[in-house]
């Protein structure tokens, strides 16, 4: 048989913002698609109507836009195999439906929910399968003519797929290898609502998956149960030579380890778990937001790198990786079975390391609006040489300004603590406080004409040694004259980006507040 052409689905349903889960999902995908040459589709699974929620759809194609996971064929990227939304199928699904009914592989069923929640009060563990099936209405217990009439006056009703007991099913997965399974322990689940005209989860994937050529299925663990029904599918269709491989991933856990990943965890541990921020509402109408990382500081490359890792490791001490990189080492087969802990301070450590790897000028032009924000009139070239004087102490960009205010602002207040140990009165020795040291200072400071960060430590150390005054100490009340508290990157790389000027000027404000 002719080897066919890699072909993997991302296929989301429009019922909210996308789960960082589900990136996790369609990353794999790209990265399988990608390393064996084949394509990546984007399709929506909008068959429940019921669930539909405005804006999804749009959210989902942006998130991935802003994340670098780019789709072949699909909903907004057109392609030969569409329509790509499944509401947009329906002609599509009814014929196989009926090709299930005339092949005896399907079965109609008028129950009611009122009747079938009477019989799962009365039955424990109630399963609508081959043992409950006859004592149910459905057209293996009501005569041809019975049915016949039910449709015609318009009765509701439901399309079940017939799974016959005492069969053996394989699933055959690249991260779990052979599953057997039982054929007692399914139901005879829904493929077609004639409420909607919809078919159910089900029925459209399998449909889908033949038609567009899917070769392989990458999925989350979730959907593990629903596999041997999909076997069971593309048996009854006769579609055996076409059945895509699967694979079922491994669950996104909460950081703890203790069950699957939620919002809630996010909320709790103050991470996000979606990557865009979404803006919606409950099923009563409430208001409802969730943070997504993108608007939390996140570099794209950074949740890339992070969600790669979450499930599967390349081995060896490497941690960071491109997504092109990422291409070349993936292996499905690869995959931990067990679920993968959510350790979202890994995810500010790579944003951190990705700060690094990226240029002071980069991470200037992202900063800058911000600083034009507080007032800040000096250029991006001066804004540039701050960000590299103080990135590498930063996870976000949005730490920057409370970091690095005062190389634009001079302080208006000195942190008391600092003050208190840092700001040194006259000893009984002798020796002078840090009033009069910093006065010495600026009269040392004035008569320096070459005020580079080189120039001025010459000139400032000698000072101090001539006057055999401790260096920490002067050093110390310096930084709370310049900064305001004990913080920032070397005093000469403070002044010599201030000025002289700037400098001087900070310098005796401190000494006339602090005393």
């Amino acid at each position: 048989m002719e080897e066919r052409k890699v072909r993997v689905r991302f296929a989301p349903s429009p019922t909210g913002p996308l789960h960082i889960g589900g990136v996790r999902t369609a990353l794999y995908n790209y990265l399988f698609a990608r390393q064996h040459g084949g394509d990546l589709i984007f399709r929506i699974e909008d068959t429940d109507s019921t669930r539909f929620v405005p804006g999804a759809e749009q959210y989902i194609i942006e998130a991935f836009q802003w994340l670098g996971i780019k789709f072949d064929e699909g909903v907004s990227f057109g392609g030969d195999k569409g329509p790509y939304r499944q509401s947009e199928r329906r002609s599509i699904y009814r014929k196989y439906v009926q090709e299930l009914l005339d092949a005896g592989r399907a079965y109609i069923a008028f129950d009611t929910p009122e009747e079938l929640e009477r019989v799962r009060k009365h039955i424990p563990n109630f399963q609508y399968d081959s043992r409950t099936r006859l004592h149910m209405r459905n057209s293996f217990t009501l005569k041809a003519s019975e049915v016949m009439r039910l449709l015609e006056q318009g009765h509701q009703y439901v399309v079940r797929f017939r799974v016959d007991s005492g069969q053996d099913i394989l699933v055959d997965d690249m991260i779990r290898g052979e599953v057997h399974v039982k054929s007692d322990i399914l139901d005879d689940k829904v493929l077609f609502k004639s409420a909607d005209g919809l078919p159910t989860y089900h029925l459209a994937n399998i449909v889908d998956d033949h038609l567009m050529g899917v070769t392989h299925v990458i999925r989350g663990e979730e959907w593990l149960p629903s596999a041997p029904l999909h076997v069971l599918l593309y048996q009854a269709f006769g579609w055996e030579d076409t059945m895509p491989r699967f694979a079922h991933l491994p669950l996104l856990l909460k950081p703890n380890g203790n069950g699957k990943l939620s919002k809630r965890d996010g909320d709790e541990l103050g991470f996000p778990v979606f990557p865009l921020d979404w803006h919606g509402t409950d099923k009563e109408g409430n208001p409802v937001f969730c943070s997504g990382y993108r608007e939390q500081g996140y570099f794209p490359e950074a949740v890339i790198n992070f969600l790669a890792l979450l499930g599967w490791n390349p081995g060896g001490e490497q941690e960071l990786f491109s997504l092109d990189e990422l291409v070349p080492l993936f292996d499905i087969t690869k995959c931990s079975k067990a679920g993968a802990k959510y350790d979202f301070k890994k995810g500010i450590w790579f944003n951190h390391e990705y700060i690094l790897r990226k240029s002071a000028e980069e991470i200037a032009a992202l900063w800058e609006p911000e600083c034009r924000e507080h007032g800040v009139k000096d250029s991006l070239e001066r804004i540039t040489q701050v960000v590299a004087m103080m990135k590498d102490r930063v996870n976000f960009v949005k730490e920057l300004w409370p970091l690095c205010s005062f190389f634009f602002e001079a302080p208006t207040a000195y942190d008391e603590k600092t003050a208190k140990k840092r700001w040194k009165a006259p000893s009984e020795g002798g020796e002078p406080g840090s009033a009069q040291q910093l006065t010495e200072l600026c009269d040392v400071l004035s008569a320096i004409d070459d005020f580079s960060l080189e120039n001025q430590e010459k000139v400032v150390h000698a000072w101090i040694e001539s006057k055999g005054y401790k260096l920490g100490t002067v050093m110390n009340a310096w930084r709370l004259a310049l900064v305001g508290e004990g913080k920032g990157p070397g005093m000469f790389d403070i002044s010599a980006f201030l000025g002289k000027e700037e400098t001087i000027k900070r310098t005796r404000k401190a000494i006339e507040v602090l005393g």
